[in-house]
């Protein structure tokens, strides 16, 4: 019981994170740029915002961005954090799918426990990867970022990579290290006593 409780909360933590690196990938508001303070740099129109696919000026009912389009003139760091955030996107998707087979309300024919195991490991390691590149470059861009203008402060599209990031390696430790073994998965089985309540007539069933 222990073990499914703790699978179902790696699961959930892991989808939200998912969708957390999902949001900040496809977002812009990374770092906030100003080379004065923030009242100063909107009166001049130099209050901007970086990200991963466009610039942006954020001025006094103004917001425009510029496309990062031109891939060959790009700093290294943005086309690296880039792929880093799109590969975490994408092996959400496989990962969570793995993870909702092994839910304890799916079945999938008479399978044995051993193989949901095996999904629920691959699951959770995906999980981790997706973590771990979501960590990189939600760290690497802003120090690389720091380097070519003035940071007055992180984005929403970073916080959100931050968070969303942590939840997910939390979700994939809970799912590899702390959601059972082969066993837990082989156990989900309750006995009945079919026409008699004597113990040599009880059968075993799937639930």
């Amino acid at each position: 019981m222990v073990a499914t409780c703790l699978h179902l909360a790696g699961v959930v933590c892991s989808f939200v994170g998912w969708i957390g690196v999902i949001v900040a990938t496809s977002t812009n508001d990374w770092v906030v740029t100003c080379g004065y303070t923030i009242t100063t740099c909107r009166k001049m129109d130099e209050l901007g915002s970086k990200g991963l696919w466009a610039d942006c000026v954020m001025a006094t009912g103004l917001y425009h961005c510029k496309p990062l389009v031109d891939i060959l003139i790009l700093p290294g760091y943005v086309q690296a954090c880039r792929a880093l955030m799109i590969a975490a996107s994408v092996l959400g998707l496989p990962a969570i799918f793995l993870l909702i087979t092994v839910l304890p309300c799916i079945r999938m024919g008479h399978e044995p426990g051993a193989a949901k195991y095996r999904r629920s490991q691959l699951g959770g390691i995906l999980i981790i990867l997706l973590a771990m590149c979501g960590v990189v470059a939600t760290i690497w861009f802003p120090v690389c970022a720091h380097r070519e203008t003035t940071i007055m402060s992180f984005g929403y599209s970073l916080y959100t990579g931050w968070i969303g990031s942590a939840l997910c390696l939390f979700g994939g430790c809970v799912i590899v290290c702390c959601s059972g073994d082969a066993q837990t998965f082989g156990e989900n089985r309750f006995y009945y006593a079919s026409g008699s309540s004597s113990p040599t007539h009880a059968k075993s069933a799937h639930v």
